[in-house]
């Protein structure tokens, strides 16, 4: 059952929407991630005392990182490497340095209005539920439902945006007013692609409605969420569900990626042992010749990269060294050995990450920054040397069987 903008108190900006289902209640309130509006009404709503609980669009990491400054100073730089989450921390300080050029430009708090719900309930004592899902998992499944073709295009289109120095248009804002962060920054694709569509709006639709039918935490429940998810998010709860808790579990699992790619590294390499078989069982110096395009190829691809990133000269010889191993086992990749350098070889201050979030809103800070400077060394370098295998062992195929 759902009554659309008729709750009795005084009528306010936002969308809301009120479900009840048997003795829950649910004042769904939509929101502008952007808007000191949205952030009041949000201060107002809870204030009011009609609330036994408080449910908000965040998820465990996205609470942390505004309730806790001091996260980034803690994280293990290693570990992160190590575990292969580098890539998606550099994703996340990307998309974090785009909430931040929009606070500057606007003079605005992107999140305000769930600092707001978060401060309020402490105040009331009431307890609060993050029912978002977790933006790890969701970027992971929006790059595992779109074409393979389309991840390079959308991940060029997030780290493209730090490159821009062009001024947030206006439109871009009222994007942000009718959704969050995550569909603005790739609104364009999601509307084209219905797998990004599905990954990053209605599946966490429903999976917030699944999080409040598993564990209903007040009779009277205000849901705090961007303007944009307010319609599905009714819908889902209005519907129901046999099995809230086995929903989640099934939206948190990150399918499978396509069997071809996942072979098609250990493939490449085959080929190129074989090639050099070959090679070798024809002439020693033919043997020698692949060898050596693989070793200079190889290498000097990934030591560019690792240049690029301003690496220390000694990290861009560990990559010309590691990049034509490395590539021969798709189990260790050469990033992970010319970020362990350069770590070793520049390690990160304290200063540098009390500072990461600010310098990562500009594009040289990227390189002043140890922190997110040796994120790029393990991005670009991996990227030479995906580049370099490739290209070499095309080049090797066709020093044997064209004539080369």
């Amino acid at each position: 059952m759902a009554d659309n903008g008729s709750d009795s108190r005084a009528q306010t900006a936002g969308p809301q929407s009120t479900v009840i289902r048997g003795d829950q209640r649910y004042l769904l309130l939509g929101t502008a991630h952007v808007s000191r509006a949205s952030a009041e009404e949000v201060r107002t709503e809870i204030e009011s005392g009609a609330y036994d609980s408080v449910a908000i669009e965040l998820c465990e990491s996205r609470h942390a990182a505004l309730t806790r400054a001091g996260e980034l100073e803690q994280m293990d730089l290693f570990q992160v490497l190590r575990q292969g989450k580098a890539g998606m921390v550099a994703a996340n300080l990307a998309l974090g340095a785009y909430q931040q050029r929009l606070a500057e430009q606007f003079d605005i708090e992107p999140g305000a209005e769930m600092r707001a719900a978060i401060e309020a309930c402490q105040a009331a004592d009431l307890p609060l539920q993050l029912i978002d899902r977790d933006i790890g998992i969701t970027l992971k499944r929006v790059y595992r439902r779109i074409p393979w073709w389309q991840r390079m295009t959308t991940i060029a289109a997030l780290f493209g945006s730090l490159l821009s120095r062009e001024k947030i248009e206006e439109d871009d804002i009222e994007r942000l007013k009718e959704g969050d962060m995550l569909e603005s920054t790739f609104s364009e694709f999601a509307q084209q692609s219905r797998g990004m569509h599905e990954a990053l709006i209605d599946e966490r639709d429903r999976y917030m409605a699944a999080g409040l039918l598993a564990q209903p935490s007040g009779r009277n429940t205000l849901v705090v969420v961007g303007a944009g998810h307010l319609k599905g998010l009714e819908g889902y709860l209005n519907a129901g569900m046999d099995d809230p808790r086995a929903e989640q579990q099934r939206l948190d699992d990150v399918p499978p990626g396509s069997r071809w790619l996942k072979w098609l590294p250990w493939i490449v390499v085959a080929l190129v042992l074989i090639g050099f078989a070959v090679g070798f069982s024809r002439s020693a110096d033919l043997g020698q010749q692949l060898v050596l395009e693989w070793v200079v190829i190889n290498g000097a691809l990934s030591a560019l990269g690792t240049a690029a990133a301003l690496a220390h000269p000694l990290t861009v010889v560990t990559a010309f060294i590691a990049a034509p191993i490395t590539s021969l086992n798709p189990t260790i990749g050469a990033g992970m050995v010319t970020a362990a350098a350069e770590l070793w070889l520049r390690k990160p201050r304290v200063g540098d990450f009390s500072t990461l979030k600010s310098d990562v809103t500009q594009v040289s800070g990227w390189w002043k920054n140890r922190v997110s400077r040796t994120l790029l060394v393990f991005v670009l370098s991996s990227l030479g040397s995906a580049a370099g295998t490739y290209i070499a062992g095309f080049r090797i195929v066709g020093q044997l069987f064209g004539g080369g």
